[in-house]
């Protein structure tokens, strides 16, 4: 099965859209990449998504607007997708949409909320579409993330030691699988919100290319020690959070007091605290490997941190297993879309935390039938096949 898997991050500044061709072989999920696309968002989305997201306050109204505009942005990734990435032979779209708000109350999350209305992909492709991926989860009890943690076990299961796989975002989270311990999954805190955030803000340049502004700046003891005492990195897994927490006020009242501070240094600090909240979660977990990927890997500055801070402990990206680094999300919600279409679980329970694992997703018919095909039994295993597509 032929199917696009559609993502766009906390950034929200980019449609990332993978095709992979899916095989189910016994106890193995073979995955073949077909290749990648990367669609900037529609300025005009953008900058709308922007002004709606939290703490701003918006309407009813500019929420149905970026519902469209967004599923229209997808469709638009979709169709490109089908054409040059599967000949137009596509079977299935999983798209995420754009996460707007994640609803927590202390270790609970409420409900969660992504837009990007996936009627106009259907409409766009002639194809079947799932979408909404994480409610179910929620439902369930869980986190409803991070949900790669699925891709990540199938993935990574078998290795010595224990394998931590890192996303770097615009939120971190990971995934740690070890022998003999059931696997578990959380969001450590922010990899890149509050460094895109004070980028944003002292420069007016989306992100700290190559990490060139923190290599310039020194960390500010006062202001780490002030970010570190953020009550989320306490908190036991399974947890979530996301730019609901993690924004520009939030950065500001914490910078309130401690007189004016050159953008580098603010820069250099906020990386650190990527690199610091980071590397003490994979240290909790005992890891051996971290497998890393995300945009993250692209900032230097950032990994050489996190690889300071982790002595004795591997540290690569998941191109190493076969999987683009930058494209790993895309890819891995084409998995949770074939895994629907096969009425398999999404999820595992104890990385999101739910009563159960959930068969995930809403379905929007394409132009033609579609034949769930189903399963006897969910995969064990994901294979990365480089053969040539």
């Amino acid at each position: 099965m032929r199917v696009i898997g559609l993502m766009s991050g906390t950034s929200y500044d980019a449609i990332d859209a993978a095709a992979a061709d899916l095989t189910l072989d016994g106890d193995l999920l073979v995955l073949r990449p077909l290749g990648s696309l990367r669609l900037p968002m529609p300025e005009s989305v953008r900058v709308a998504l922007g002004a709606a997201l939290p703490p701003a306050a918006t309407t009813l109204q500019a929420v149905c607007e970026l519902d469209t505009g967004i599923g229209q942005a997808f469709a638009d990734a979709a169709e490109r997708a089908n054409g040059e990435l599967c000949a137009g032979r596509a079977d299935l779209v999983a798209s995420h949409g754009q996460t707007v708000f994640h609803w927590v109350e202390g270790d609970r999350v409420r409900g969660t909320l992504q837009i990007g209305q996936p009627a106009w992909i259907a409409e766009r492709t002639g194809l079947p579409v799932v979408a909404d991926f994480r409610p179910r989860d929620v439902a369930a009890g869980g986190q409803g993330a991070p949900l790669v943690s699925v891709v990540d076990v199938l993935l990574l299961g078998g290795r010595a030691g224990a394998a931590v796989a890192l996303n770097l975002g615009g939120i971190a989270n990971l995934t740690v699988v070890a022998a003999g311990r059931d696997p578990i999954a959380f969001d450590t805190g922010p990899a890149n919100a509050l460094i895109d955030a004070a980028t944003r803000e002292y420069t007016g340049r989306e992100y700290d290319v190559d990490g060139a502004l923190a290599a310039r700046g020194i960390v500010v003891p006062a202001l780490l020690d002030r970010l570190l005492a953020e009550p989320y990195y306490a908190r036991p897994a399974p947890k979530t959070t996301g730019k609901e927490l993690f924004h520009l006020a939030y950065l500001e009242g914490i910078l309130a007091g401690l007189g004016e501070l050159a953008a580098e240094d603010v820069i250099a600090t906020v990386t650190e605290l990527t690199v610091r909240t980071v590397a003490d979660a994979v240290l909790r977990c005992g890891a051996t490997e971290v497998i890393a990927s995300g945009g993250g890997t692209r900032n230097p500055v950032l990994m050489a941190g996190i690889a300071r801070r982790l002595p004795g402990v591997s540290l690569s990206t998941s191109d190493s297993v076969g999987l683009p680094s930058a494209d790993k999300e895309a890819y891995a919600f084409a998995v949770l879309g074939f895994l629907t279409a096969h009425q398999l679980p999404g999820t595992i329970a104890s990385c999101t935390g739910a009563r159960h694992a959930s068969v995930l997703g809403a379905v929007t018919p394409g132009a033609r039938p579609f034949a769930w095909p189903g399963a006897d039994r969910a995969p064990v295993r994901l294979v990365i096949d480089q053969g040539a597509a």
